[in-house]
């Protein structure tokens, strides 16, 4: 039972530590390069700005069901246009 207390008391002291360190390196939460921000149909990633690769299968997966929708219509349009 001590050596559960004694693990439970490190484990606890090691991320209240880390907690404080995050409250007081003053930087921001932010989220990671492409996953997610591939969903915007941005050409430049939200977080670094990079290019974000418009041929990626990325993209596909992670698009809603709407959204590709969206983009279907849209492609279609434009080919009617043309």
């Amino acid at each position: 039972m001590l050596t559960f207390v004694l693990a439970f008391a490190l484990l606890l002291t090691v991320i209240v530590g880390m907690a404080i360190g995050v409250i007081f390196s003053g930087k921001t939460i932010k989220g990671s390069c492409g996953g997610l921000n591939a969903l915007s149909g941005a050409d430049h990633c939200l977080v670094c700005n990079k290019e974000i690769d418009p041929d990626s299968p990325l993209r596909e997966r992670l698009a809603c069901p709407r959204a590709r929708k969206m983009l279907a219509e849209m492609e279609a349009q434009e080919s009617r246009a043309s």
